[in-house]
């Protein structure tokens, strides 16, 4: 039997899911797909990690708004116009040889919206809220980050009242770099601090 035409294939499970749902709901006439198609629009590009990479990239070279950042994380990120939707309240953490920053929220997925854009899946699933404050280093194992034995590993708590961004360190070689391409090296793991900056190429 012939079987030589083309199936979707290319979604994981879970985006499989996703989409399924979209069509019933589109086909019933209870979602329009355009308006979909203008939250996820948003989402992606005009708030989300972008923003916190472009607050982490001013923070390496501008050491005043280094700075304020450290002191009123909230205003130095509302003046770049990132303010909405769960970043009312931020405390921004950064990385330093010594210490390593690790968010969570372990009651249920508070996230800055506003700088690091919709939460992944991991961030809000039980084993990741539960574990990352009992075995922080083993977890960001799995994630593929494993740090020296005698760096400190502090761990965050975000609440509905106060949300993180990690600041990372900045990779070196990076000297006279622009604000945007140094942006481009700040991943929103990073930011969570399941990761670290990228490597310049």
């Amino acid at each position: 039997m012939s079987h030589d035409h083309d199936h979707d294939n290319e979604l994981d499970p879970f985006a499989a899911r996703v989409r399924a749902l979209e069509t019933i709901l589109t086909e019933k006439g209870l979602i329009d797909p355009a308006a979909i198609d203008v939250i996820v629009d948003t989402y992606e590009t005009k708030v989300g990690p972008r923003n916190g990479a472009r607050v982490v990239a001013k923070a390496w070279i501008d050491p005043e708004f280094a700075a304020w950042l450290k002191r009123d994380a909230t205003a130095a990120i509302a003046s770049l116009s990132y303010t909405g939707r769960q970043g009312e309240h931020m405390q921004a953490v950064f990385n330093t040889e010594a210490t390593h920053n690790l968010v969570v929220c372990t009651l249920c997925s508070c996230y800055p919206w506003s700088v690091l854009g919709l939460p992944p899946v991991w961030y809000k699933a039980p084993p990741y809220r539960s574990r990352a404050v009992i075995d922080p280093r083993g977890v960001l194992e799995e994630f593929g980050l494993t740090l020296a034995a005698a760096t400190k590993i502090r761990v965050w708590d975000s609440t509905a009242e106060l949300r993180y961004l990690v600041v990372p360190m900045r990779p070196e070689g990076t000297e006279g770099w622009s604000e945007e391409r140094l942006a481009e090296l700040v991943s929103r793991d990073a930011m969570i601090g399941t990761g670290l900056a990228r490597e310049p190429a």
